[in-house]
């Protein structure tokens, strides 16, 4: 018999896909666009587990959960990325999980079935469960994927290319999160069961550079005290991450060569090969076609590697998403620190979008932490923060309150009052929005 999901959701086009999605896995699905609709669909019964996103035009979706509690019905938020925190407190007041926008099909599923597993169990190992979980996605949430073009071009690559087997070569400035994207093509492959393990290619000397990818026996060199399973083993049935590849020594590149073609390695000082079945990604912010023209990369090793080219944008290029990765890193920091800021002032919001950011996220999310330090108020401003727009730029006005207030008018003119809709056209997140409806009064 098919269970029964109550999705919340005022974003009528996005229910409907969902809806539809969820129906062709074998789910009942009702809908509701606000509080009071979702408790009407509750009370009748029968709903075995609500998707509710957190921002609702007359209400938060939290307010669901003391009735949910009650009635032993699990319910998932869903949120956007600047706005984990609410998602934590969310499973703090009861939430079995959350799931942050924009959603992965996959992801969203397992999290379904697992929480209607857990609706079944008794409500004291309910309890430990939902403990547990909360405190683990308030430890491992580290990163976002944001919502401006580039960024969506980039996911959707990641997405197209993760499934395959293809060797993956990422391209992009330090502080971009070259990383960060090759859990995530990780975490959507086949290999996902299996796994991730990072070397930093630029801190390895080159005399250990064999020891640390392929292992080593004891006694094989001075300081071989004991066995070590290299990198390539310890990665057996997953993903390799290599990140600045560009660093590595000619002479390694040569084994690195042998150990993909062959997919056997020897661990140092051993006559033994091992079989190994590993999946590469590599990450440089070289240009690696230069290094080759130079003779000191290896033509052949870069093919090997380089089936599909992954382009980082910069932050200055993301400039849509500068403020949801500063209030996502606000969240972090606050929790770090222990501070209860609730966001950035006007001149703040204008300095952090007007400055270029050579340091990409990196530099960003270092000066939202010291920021969240420093601040005395509640919310961060212009002087909390360590950067400065240059001169030219400093005499002209920063933020127009009547210019926005306008462009919010419009963008929900253009969209028959649809607010998740006009929250993408300014490039915001839905509880900016809200927050600036009622600051201008149009709520």
């Amino acid at each position: 018999m098919s269970k029964t999901i109550l999705i919340v959701e005022d974003d009528i086009t996005f229910s409907t896909m969902l809806k539809t999605w969820l129906t062709r896995k074998g789910f009942n699905i009702l809908q509701a666009s606000s509080v009071g609709g979702a408790r009407r669909e509750l009370e009748k019964g029968g709903v075995e587990l609500v998707l509710s996103d957190l921002r609702l035009p007359d209400g938060d979706g939290t307010s669901l959960l003391e009735w949910t509690r009650e009635n032993a019905v699990p319910v998932i938020i869903m949120t956007g990325y600047a706005d984990i925190q609410g998602a934590v407190n969310a499973m703090k007041g009861g939430a079995c999980d959350y799931v942050s926008k924009p959603l992965h099909p996959e992801d969203l599923l397992k999290k379904i079935e697992e929480a209607i597993k857990q609706g079944s169990e008794p409500a004291s190992a309910q309890g430990r469960k939902t403990q547990a979980k909360s405190a683990a996605k308030s430890d491992t949430v580290e990163y976002m994927e944001g919502k401006s073009e580039p960024a969506r071009q980039l996911y959707n690559y990641v997405a197209l290319v993760a499934p395959t087997p293809m060797s993956v070569l990422i391209n992009g400035a330090s502080g971009t999160g070259k990383e960060f994207v090759a859990k995530r093509i990780h975490q959507l492959s086949r290999r996902s069961d299996k796994p991730f393990v990072a070397i930093d290619c630029g801190a390895i000397p080159k005399e250990l550079a064999a020891s640390e990818f392929f292992g080593h026996v004891k006694g094989s060199f001075t300081g071989a005290v004991a066995d070590k399973s290299g990198a390539f083993v310890e990665a057996n049935g997953g993903t390799l991450f290599l990140d600045e590849i560009g660093n590595l020594s000619y002479e390694v590149q040569v084994q690195l060569l042998r150990a993909l073609q062959e997919r056997r390695v020897r661990p140092v000082g051993s006559t033994k090969e091992i079989e190994v079945d590993v999946r590469v990604v590599c990450a440089t912010n070289e240009n690696l076609q230069l290094a080759i023209e130079n003779g000191t990369f290896r033509e052949d090793l870069y093919h090997r590697i380089n089936e599909f080219t992954l382009r980082m944008p910069s932050l200055k290029e993301r400039q849509q998403d500068i403020m949801l990765f500063a209030n996502f890193f606000l969240d972090h920091a606050n929790r770090e620190l222990d501070r209860q800021l609730i966001g950035f002032d006007e001149s703040a919001t204008a300095l952090l979008q007007g400055y270029s950011w050579p340091g990409n996220l990196r530099q960003l999310k270092n000066v939202v932490k010291r920021a969240t330090l420093l601040a005395q108020g509640s919310y961060i401003t212009a002087g909390d923060l360590d950067i400065q727009l240059p001169a030219e730029n400093t005499a002209r006005p920063l933020f127009d309150r009547n210019d926005e207030k306008n462009r919010i008018i419009d963008a929900l003119q253009r969209t028959s009052n649809n607010k998740s809709r006009a929250a993408q056209l300014l490039g915001i997140d839905r509880k900016t929005l809200y927050n600036k409806l009622k600051l201008y009064g149009l709520d």
